[in-house]
């Protein structure tokens, strides 16, 4: 059987054998309650602690300030709905995001418009990039909260986060941002960042499914999304997945220490399909979506025009490359990418689009590969 290529890893990651590792030692050890007062449940809290501990560590925030949930859409949704909420208390009804986040973000917002909050949607640019001015015009004194991602999770493109948040700060506004997808390729310090709340998602650097982070930072205004119990302080009810926590801390440690050599790499494999495109392919047959400079280095986002995306996507498929049509939380439907749609792209430049994404394990050698693999795809279709 042909190897398969793996360049989906902004829709998941393999998970990492430290991380695995990390995970059965916990499951071995009991029953995990950490809210039970016995034995068990105490040895179940300490390992919840302790992973609660270094990955404050490693985000440069208190460990009180951190959330366990069941992923990046939970925290997403848990942050916009608790503090548009408690922010509502005070008089402020608007909500101030981007046309480009995550469904996670978006389905939100409309359910606070359902709600009678005020919603705008802030356009991005032709490279996907939001513009500053633009937000600086839509937040007010009746803004509850901004919600700005960091990296987009389809072109990479890097948001003017600290920015708007600074913005957002002086008006008394609170500053959320998705950070799914720079988690491990940023330098995050969450003390230093000018956000008061921050989603993360284990399963995109190498941990477990199932299990995110949701920063709130002290003294901000928050109602709980989930109720029932009085676990993570009160903020979200429900007993804690323990050994995937555990892994989640173990793939953000291993992610941390490596993070600069896994991002040259990453950036040495897109380098390398770009110039495999370059030589490969004919003029005019391609084009790449996104900023040229304010990116991630992990995410590329392709066109090639003539070509539907799904048709590119099985074809790849077949020749034991895994890509994606876009976000994978979408990739079951024929609709076309909101963001690049948003991004004023021509139609036929979004309905052919294509995103690789590269992570662990990932060479050279392999872009190289499927630079050709496209062209005799594209020769074939043609």
């Amino acid at each position: 059987m042909t190897r398969t290529i793996y360049f989906d890893h902004a829709a998941t990651t393999p998970m990492h054998p430290a991380a695995l590792e990390a995970y059965l030692d916990a499951a071995r050890s009991g029953p995990l309650n950490p809210s039970s007062v016995h034995a068990f449940g105490r040895a179940a809290r300490k390992i919840l602690t302790g992973a609660r501990d270094r990955i404050a560590a490693f985000l440069g925030c208190h460990p009180h300030e951190l959330v366990f949930t069941g992923g990046g859409t939970e925290s997403d949704n848990a942050a916009l709905l608790g503090a548009a909420l408690a922010q509502r208390e005070r008089g402020r009804t608007g909500i101030v995001t981007t046309a480009v986040e995550h469904a996670a973000v978006l389905e939100t917002c409309r359910r606070l418009q359902e709600e009678g909050f005020r919603v705008t949607f802030l356009p991005a640019d032709e490279h996907g990039v939001v513009r500053v001015a633009d937000a600086e015009a839509a937040i007010d004194e009746r803004t509850a909260v901004v919600s700005v991602m960091t990296v987009n999770n389809e072109t990479g493109a890097r948001q003017p986060v600290e920015e708007i948040g600074a913005v957002a700060r002086s008006r008394g506004a609170l500053m959320h941002t998705d950070a799914v997808q720079a988690l491990g390729c940023e330098d995050i310090r969450l003390a230093d960042w000018p956000v008061d709340l921050a989603s993360f998602s284990s399963h995109k650097i190498g941990g477990p499914p199932g299990v995110g982070l949701l920063y709130v930072r002290e003294g901000t205004p928050f109602r709980p999304f989930l109720r029932g119990g009085s676990q993570e302080r009160g903020r979200r009810a429900g007993t804690e997945n323990v050994p995937a926590v555990a892994a989640f801390a173990r793939a953000l440690e291993l992610a941390a220490a490596e993070r600069e050599e896994r991002t040259r790499q990453a950036g040495r494999v897109r380098d390398a399909l770009l110039a495999g495109f370059a030589a490969e392919l004919p003029p005019g047959s391609w084009t790449v979506n996104g900023h040229p400079e304010k990116r991630a280095p992990h995410i590329l986002n392709v066109s090639f025009p003539g070509v539907s995306a799904q048709t590119m996507v099985m074809s790849l498929d077949l020749e034991g490359v895994a890509v994606s049509a876009g976000a994978a939380c979408s990739a079951g439907s024929l609709r076309p990418s909101h963001v690049l749609a948003s991004m004023g792209l021509p139609e036929e430049r979004v309905r052919s689009a294509v995103r690789f994404s590269f992570g662990l394990g990932n060479t050279t050698e392999e872009a190289a590969k499927v630079a050709k693999l496209v062209a005799t795809i594209l020769a074939r279709l043609s």
